[in-house]
C-alpha cells in the first residue's frame, strides 16, 4: 500500500515482460521525452503534410466533411461530454461507476494480467505495428492512413488534455487499484480508447466485414475502454469521450479514403 498526500491506493506490480535489452533501451529513452516535444514534432510533421497536399484535395475534403451528418453529431456529443465535466452530480456518477469497475469483486492476478495486456491494444505502438503489417502484406495506402490518423488523433487528444486538465483518478480518489504503471498526463479524454475506436472504425470502413465483423471490432474497442477504468487510469466519461472522438476520427479517415481511392 502506498501513501501520497494522505490518499491511499493499492498499487499492483505485475511481472515485467521479457523484452530484448535493445528494445527496452529504446522504450525507456522514448518514455523520458517530455510530452511537449512530441506535440511540437507532431505539429511540424502535420504542417509539412498539409503543405504538400494540393489545394484541390483540401477543398474536396472540406466539401465531403460538410456532408457527414454522423460525424458532426459525434463532434457535438464529444463537446457535450466535455461540458458535462462541470456537472457535480456527473462527477459522483463517474466515481461510482469507476469504483465498481475498478474494485468490485474478486480480482485474481491472471485477470489483472489479461486486462493490462488488452489495454495495450489502444497504444499508439500497436497502431504503428499494424500499419507496418498492412504496408508489407495488405494495403500500403491503408498503412499511410493509419499512421497519419494516429499522429493527428494523438495531437488532438493531447491538446484537449492540456485544455481541460482533468486529473487522473489516482490523484483524487482513495482506495483504488492501479494495475501496472501509472500513466502520465491528464485524464480527459482517454487516449487508448480513442485510438482503438479509431482503428475499429477505419478497419470496418475499409474491409466492410458486415455486422458480425463490426460487433467483433467494436466489442474489442469497448473492452479496451473498460480496461482503462479497470487499471485505474480513467473515469467513465474519459472513456466515453475517447470512444466518440476515436470514432469521429475514423470517419474523417474514411472521408479522406473515399477521395483518394
Amino acid at each position: 500500500m502506498r501513501h501520497r498526500n494522505n490518499e491511499t491506493w493499492e498499487y499492483i506490480r505485475l511481472p515485467e515482460l521479457q523484452i530484448h535489452w535493445f528494445w527496452k533501451k529504446i522504450i525507456n529513452w522514448v518514455s523520458r521525452i517530455n510530452y511537449i516535444y512530441w506535440v511540437i514534432l507532431t505539429i511540424i510533421l502535420l504542417a509539412l503534410a498539409f503543405v504538400l497536399i494540393p489545394d484541390s484535395v483540401l477543398n474536396r475534403f472540406w466539401a465531403l466533411l460538410k456532408a457527414q451528418k454522423v460525424l458532426v453529431g459525434l463532434i457535438l456529443i464529444f463537446c457535450i461530454t466535455a461540458l458535462s465535466l462541470i456537472w457535480k452530480k456527473g462527477q459522483s456518477i463517474d466515481v461510482c461507476v469507476f469504483m465498481f469497475l475498478n474494485r468490485q469483486g474478486n480480482r485474481p492476478k491472471w485477470i489483472d494480467q489479461a486486462m493490462l495486456g488488452t489495454t495495450q491494444l489502444g497504444h499508439g505502438f500497436f497502431a504503428i505495428a499494424m500499419a507496418v503489417t498492412f504496408y508489407l502484406w495488405v494495403d500500403r495506402l491503408l498503412s499511410y492512413e493509419l499512421v497519419l490518423g494516429t499522429l493527428t488523433l494523438w495531437l488532438v487528444v493531447e491538446l484537449v488534455k492540456i485544455l481541460i486538465r482533468r486529473k487522473r483518478p489516482y490523484s483524487k480518489l482513495r482506495n483504488i487499484r492501479i494495475v501496472g504503471d501509472r500513466a502520465r498526463g491528464h485524464s480527459f479524454p482517454s487516449g487508448h480508447t480513442s485510438q482503438v475506436f479509431f482503428l475499429a472504425t477505419m478497419l470496418y470502413q475499409h474491409f466492410k466485414p458486415g455486422i458480425i465483423g463490426a460487433l467483433v471490432l467494436y466489442t474489442v474497442a469497448l473492452l479496451v475502454g473498460i480496461t482503462r477504468i479497470y487499471v485505474g487510469m480513467h473515469y467513465p466519461r474519459d472513456v466515453i469521450a475517447g470512444s466518440v472522438l476515436g470514432s469521429a476520427w475514423g470517419l474523417l479517415g474514411t472521408i479522406i479514403n473515399s477521395y483518394i481511392r
